[in-house]
C-alpha cells in the first residue's frame, strides 16, 4: 500500500498509535482499586519535591573530580526531552547545588518549605533550567514510574465535580482516621516504599464542602461516601494548566492576587445563591493550577508586594487564601528566578526580611570554561544552519564571551588568556591544581559578570545574515560582527568596559591567527614519508654523535661526521640551546634504547617534543618550495598551484575546513607571510 495517498498515511497512524499505553494513562478506578495500587507502588503517594529529586535522579549521573573536589553531572540537565534543546552546560557545581536542594527537600529536611530562587545574570539559564523541570514534570507524568493519581466527585443527580485542584486521593480518608490507617498503609508498603507514606493538608475547598454535604446525606458512613468517588490518572500539562504554572509579573497598577489564587464565577453566584459557595469559585489561579506539580515566577523580585506575601505562606506553610475562603493546602514546588539589580534590591529591603528567610537561593553564573560555552553555540547553529562553518568560528566566540567574564589575573606572570585556558583543564609550567582553586577561590566575581551567550548568538545570527552569500562563515566574520555590536550594546555603558572587551577580542584574534597558523604549517609538513626521512637522517645523526661514530652517505658509501647542521636545524625549532643538546641526544638514545629492549620500534609520534620540531623543519624546508606567500599576489604557476591544492585538501581532511573556508585561511596565513611575519607559533 502506497504511503503517498490518504489510506496510507491514516495506515501508518494506525500503526504508530500505542492503545494500550492510552488506556494505562486514562485508567479510572475506585478507591479501593486505588488503595491497591498503593500497596503495590507506594510512591504513587509521593509529593511533589520527592517526585522531582526521583525525575532527577531517573536519568543517572557520573562523576569526576575538578581541582581536586568530586563533582557529579547530573544527564538530566543534558535534556533527554528534546533532543538537548535546553541543555545546561559548563555549571555542574551549582547544578549539583541544586540537586542537593530537591534531595533535602523530598526528605523533608526542611527545604520543602522555602521557594527556591536561580538568581544569575541575563541570559545565564535560568529559564532554560525552570522550563527543562516544567518540561519533565509533564513528561514523568505520562511514564509508569512517574505516575499520579487524582479523583472526582459521581454525585446521585447525575453530576461529575472533579477536585479543582487534583487533589491527592488518600486526602479523602477523615482526618481523624488518617494518621491509624496511615500508619497500617506504611507497615503494609515498609519493603517497597523509598519514601514514608504522609497524608498532610485538607481538602480544596470545593471537595470539602461535597464531604461534608455528602457524609450528612448518607448518615455519616464514609465507606457509603467513597462510592462517589472515582479515581483517575492525572496528566501534568502546561498547555492544558493542570499541575504546572507560570506566573510572570505585568504592570504593577494592573497586578490581582486573584491571578495566584483563583477568583468568584459571578455567573455561578445566580444559580448557587451565594458567593461563598465554593462551587461558585473558580480555582483556576497559579498556585491552584500548580498545585500537585511546579510553579514559575518569572522575574520573581519584580513582583508586587502583595504577591510576594502570598508567597511566604504557600512556601512555609503550603497554603493560599483564596477570596472568601479558609486557607487551602498545596503540594508544589516555588521556582523562581532573577537577576542581580533586582536581587540587591530585596536584600538592602528591610520589609522583605521574612521573603529572604523562606528563599533558597542558587546561583546560576555564566559559564567560564569556554570549550563549555562552545557547546552551546555548535547546538544552537551546526544543527540548523547548512551553511559550513569553519574550524574555530564558534570557539573564538566562545573565547571571547568567557574572557569578558574573568577579572585580569593578579599574578604578574599570568595573562587573562592563560587564565582562561587553566580554567579549561589546559596545564601551565608552574601551575598545579591547588593554584588553579585559589585563583576561583579569589575571584568571586567571575561568572556574575560579562558578555551574555545571547549577545554572542545574535551576533553570529547577524553575520550569517549580512555574509549570507559568502560559502561559509569564518571567525573573523563573527569577531568582527561582536566587536561593532558593542557600539550600541544596550546593558553596557561604561566606556571603559567597552574598550576592555575590544581589547579581548584583540587578544582572541591573535591566538585565532596562531592556531591557523600552526594548522597551515601541520598541513604543508604532514607528508608522513618525509616526515619519516627527514626522523630517518637526525637520528642516524644522533645515534653516531652520541657514540662517536660516523655516518655512512646512502648515496656516496662514504662514512662522514654526523650532521651537526642538520641536528641543530631540528633542536632549535624547540628551543633546545647548545649547552643542553647532548643531554638532549643522549635522553632520546635512552628512550629508543629501552623501547627496543621491549621488543618495540621507536617511531617519532612517540616523542611530542621531537614530532613538532621535525613538522616545524619540515614546514621551513617546504614553505619556500610553495612559495605560499605568492598566494596574495595572485599570479601562480601550475607546479606551486598544484603543492598549495594538497596543502588545501589536507586542510580539508585533517581539520574540518570546506574548499571555501581552506582558501581563505591560506590566504590570511600567505598575507602574514607576505608582511613577513614568519614567525612559528607554538
Amino acid at each position: 500500500m502506497s504511503t503517498h495517498g490518504p489510506s496510507g498515511i491514516l495506515g501508518m497512524i494506525a500503526q504508530l498509535q500505542d492503545l494500550e499505553r492510552f488506556k494505562e494513562q486514562h485508567w479510572e478506578g475506585s478507591f479501593e482499586d486505588y488503595l491497591e495500587i498503593v500497596r503495590q507502588r507506594p510512591d504513587v503517594t509521593r509529593n511533589a519535591w520527592q517526585r522531582l529529586y526521583d525525575l532527577v535522579l531517573s536519568f543517572g549521573s557520573e562523576s569526576y573530580t575538578e581541582y581536586r573536589k568530586p563533582i557529579i553531572r547530573y544527564k538530566f540537565f543534558d535534556d533527554p526531552f528534546d533532543n538537548g534543546k535546553d541543555a545546561v552546560f559548563g555549571i555542574d557545581v551549582h547544578l549539583m547545588k541544586l540537586v542537593n536542594v530537591l534531595k533535602s527537600a523530598a526528605l523533608s529536611f526542611g527545604p520543602e518549605k522555602r521557594v527556591l530562587l536561580l538568581h544569575g545574570p541575563v541570559g545565564s539559564a535560568k529559564s532554560t533550567i525552570v522550563r527543562l523541570f516544567k518540561k519533565a514534570v509533564e513528561w514523568y507524568s505520562r511514564q509508569p514510574d512517574g505516575a499520579l493519581y487524582t479523583f472526582e466527585w459521581h454525585l446521585p443527580d447525575g453530576q461529575v465535580v472533579p477536585s479543582p485542584m487534583h487533589e491527592e486521593p488518600l486526602r479523602l480518608i477523615p482526618p481523624e482516621m488518617r494518621t491509624q490507617v496511615v500508619e497500617e498503609l506504611n507497615k503494609q508498603v515498609a519493603a517497597k516504599a523509598k519514601y514514608k507514606i504522609e497524608v498532610d493538608g485538607d481538602l480544596d475547598p470545593v471537595s470539602r464542602f461535597l464531604f461534608r454535604e455528602g457524609l450528612k446525606q448518607v448518615g455519616g458512613d464514609w465507606t457509603q461516601l467513597i462510592t462517589r468517588i472515582r479515581v483517575k490518572r492525572i496528566l501534568l500539562s502546561e498547555r492544558d494548566r493542570v499541575g504546572i504554572g507560570t506566573f510572570q509579573p505585568k504592570d504593577e497598577k494592573n497586578q490581582d492576587s486573584t491571578e495566584l489564587t483563583g477568583d468568584i464565577n459571578y455567573r455561578k453566584i445566580a444559580e448557587l445563591g451565594s458567593d461563598s459557595d465554593p462551587r461558585a469559585f473558580n480555582f483556576d489561579g497559579e498556585f491552584c493550577v500548580a498545585n500537585r506539580g511546579i510553579i514559575e515566577f518569572v522575574e520573581m523580585l519584580k513582583l508586587d508586594v502583595a504577591f510576594l506575601y502570598d508567597l511566604l505562606g504557600a512556601s512555609q506553610e503550603h497554603v493560599i487564601k483564596p477570596k472568601k475562603f479558609a486557607q487551602t493546602h498545596i503540594d508544589e514546588v516555588i521556582i523562581g528566578h532573577t537577576n542581580e539589580p533586582e536581587y540587591r534590591k530585596l536584600q538592602s529591603n528591610d520589609f522583605m526580611e521574612a521573603l529572604r528567610d523562606r528563599t533558597i537561593k542558587i546561583d546560576v553564573p555564566y559559564i567560564t570554561r569556554w570549550s563549555q560555552e562552545a557547546r552551546i553555540y555548535s547546538r544552537d547553529f551546526k544543527r540548523r544552519v547548512k551553511k559550513h562553518i569553519a574550524p574555530h568560528t564558534l570557539e573564538m566566540a566562545a573565547m571571547w564571551a568567557v574572557l569578558t567574564r574573568l577579572e585580569d589575573p593578579k599574578k604578574p606572570n599570568l595573562t587573562v588568556l592563560q587564565k582562561m585556558k587553566l580554567y579549561d583543564g589546559k596545564t601551565l609550567p608552574g601551575f598545579t591544581e591547588d593554584n588553579v582553586k585559589e585563583l576561583r577561590k579569589t575571584a568571586i566575581r567571575e561568572g556574575m559578570e560579562g558578555i551574555s551567550p545571547r549577545y554572542v548568538q545574535d551576533k553570529i545570527s547577524n553575520a550569517l545574515v549580512r555574509d549570507a552569500d559568502a560559502p561559509s562563515l569564518n571567525a573573523f566574520m563573527v569577531l568582527n560582527e561582536l566587536e561593532s555590536g558593542l557600539k550600541n550594546h544596550s546593558l553596557i555603558n561604561d566606556e571603559e568596559k567597552k574598550k576592555r572587551y575590544r581589547d579581548l577580542l584583540g587578544i582572541v584574534k591573535k591566538e585565532y591567527e596562531d592556531i591557523v597558523k600552526n594548522e597551515v604549517q601541520k598541513a604543508i609538513a604532514s607528508d608522513e614519508s618525509a616526515i619519516q626521512r627527514l626522523c630517518g637522517n637526525y637520528i642516524d645523526s644522533v645515534k653516531a654523535y652520541t657514540q662517536k661514530e660516523r655516518v655512512k652517505n646512502p648515496f656516496t658509501g662514504a662514512y662522514e661526521e654526523p650532521d651537526e647542521r642538520l641536528m641543530r636545524s631540528v633542536e632549535e625549532k624547540i628551543d633546545i640551546p647548545p649547552a643542553r643538546k647532548d643531554d638532549f641526544r643522549r635522553e632520546l638514545m635512552n628512550y629508543i634504547g629501552a623501547l627496543a629492549l621491549d621488543g618495540k620500534q621507536f617511531n617519532y609520534k612517540m616523542n611530542d617534543r621531537l614530532y613538532k620540531a621535525l613538522e616545524l623543519k619540515m614546514f621551513e624546508d617546504q614553505k619556500d618550495s610553495i612559495k605560499l606567500s605568492s598566494l596574495v599576489s595572485q599570479v601562480i604557476d601550475p607546479e606551486t598551484q598544484a603543492k598549495i591544492d594538497i596543502v588545501k585538501q589536507r586542510l580539508i581532511d585533517n581539520f574540518g575546513y570546506d574548499d571555501s573556508s581552506a582558501t581563505d585561511v591560506l590566504n590570511f596565513v600567505a598575507s602574514i607571510f607576505a608582511r613577513g611575519d614568519a614567525k612559528e607559533s607554538g
